[in-house]
């Protein structure tokens, strides 16, 4: 028999993040904890769909006049207008001024992707400066959109905390016209925001050099529990009157992961830019995928333009933002307890999903062959993967890790 036409083509390797989660199904170690994937548990270790979410999507089953029909290429156009409110603020001049164009994506992903591919093709300058280190996902989606990545400091490992004046500096070495990946908050996968007064000063500097604000928002209300205080870095690059981008996801803010749920929107300079621009966007999303799907936006829809639900999300979305808190605060205590070297108050100023802890690759695989615990080789854990029963666990992990393992 003849060879496979595809015989050369070689083994990619396995996706970092995702496979953690393949290891850690693969052990049968009743303490075993997956503190890889970047996505909510409760208290109890499982998946949580929001209430109103639940609500919602029985509502929308309900409705037999409901159809499965195409959606247009840009999508719901209420999600849209919704999701341009909910990240740019009510009030917002750009929404009232008709300058923002907003496209139904597939989640955070697609919205980075279509905004790159849209770069690529009309915008003069095909750099992009991305933080180091991102989601390891970012530099493969530019990369392939046909945008040259470069790095801009932004972690520093001695303090655990952010690199300003790295980032300053970088910034003030790009070339005019470049465009910046920033993390609107909730920074992945470090957990280290800047200050309000540290974005102030980033965006004096973008503004002066004519650097292009790309935001990705992939937390919004899950860092702080608080919606407006999570888009507010956002808000001061729109208030200005100069032009950005803006990656919005669902999956982790309502739980709708795999409804794939996302919006871009693009801020411009005036009505008629917005509606060419739009005209564009729709150009990139017809030959990618035609038209985004019907269910995970309906549900955002329903949710966000009724009153008494978008409050009752509120509630629900604070509460996974304040376990998350009370996660950090018990494995520091715990860290504390057991008298840990080093200094571990990083892990109570990290905000949202994950903690950058500092432990080195050694460290961690240390932590995973001798206590069963899986997490990224760079340190990463995701807080929500924790529980009240699985701090001391993870407590005891590090403190020997660091004590036993150079």
């Amino acid at each position: 028999m003849a060879d496979s036409v595809f015989a050369h083509v070689v083994r990619a390797p396995e996706d970092p993040i995702l496979g953690v989660t393949v290891a850690y199904n693969n052990d049968s170690s009743p303490v075993k904890v997956n503190l890889g994937v970047g996505a909510y548990r409760t208290e109890e270790g499982k998946p949580l769909v929001p209430n109103v979410v639940r609500r919602a999507e029985q509502m929308l089953v309900n409705d037999t006049s409901r159809v499965k029909e195409y959606l247009s290429i840009t999508g719901i156009a209420d999600f849209n207008k919704l999701s341009a409110k909910l990240i740019f603020g009510a009030d917002s001049p750009a929404i009232k001024e008709n300058r923002v164009t907003t496209v139904q994506c597939l989640s955070g992903t697609g919205s980075l992707r279509v905004g790159a591919e849209f770069l690529a093709r009309h915008y003069h300058e095909h750099t992009i400066y991305i933080p180091q280190p991102t989601w390891g996902n970012h530099p493969k989606i530019f990369t392939l959109a046909g945008l040259s990545v470069k790095y801009y400091r932004y972690y520093d490992p001695a303090t655990r905390g952010l690199d300003f004046q790295g980032l300053l500096d970088d910034l003030t070495a790009a070339p005019v016209g470049a465009i910046v990946l920033l993390h609107a908050c909730a920074h992945n996968p470090t957990g280290v925001d800047p200050t309000i007064d540290q974005w102030e000063k980033i965006r004096q500097l973008m503004r002066s050099k004519g650097l292009l604000p790309f935001f990705d928002s992939a937390y919004q209300g899950f860092a702080s529990g608080k919606l407006d205080a999570d888009a507010q870095s956002v808000r001061m690059f729109v208030a200005d009157g100069g032009e950005c981008l803006a990656a919005q996801s669902y999956a982790k803010n309502m739980g709708l992961y795999g409804e794939r749920v996302g919006a871009l929107s693009i801020v411009c300079k005036d009505s008629d830019v917005a509606s060419k621009v739009e005209s564009q966007l729709k150009m990139v999303i017809r030959p990618m995928y035609s038209n985004p799907p019907i269910h995970g936006a309906s549900i955002v829809a329903t949710i966000l333009k009724d009153r008494q639900m978008y409050d009752e999300w509120t509630v629900e979305l604070k509460a996974m933002a304040d376990r998350i808190i009370s996660m950090r605060q018990q494995l520091y205590a715990a860290m504390q307890a057991r008298g840990t070297p080093g200094d571990w108050s990083h892990i109570i100023k990290q905000i949202g999903m994950f903690t950058f802890t500092g432990l080195n690759a050694e460290q961690v695989s240390f932590m995973t062959s001798e206590y069963h615990i899986y997490m990224t080789s760079d340190g990463r854990i995701s807080m929500a993967g924790l529980s009240s029963r699985t701090v001391p666990h993870l407590a005891d992990a590090m403190h020997a890790a660091i004590t036993r393992v150079a």
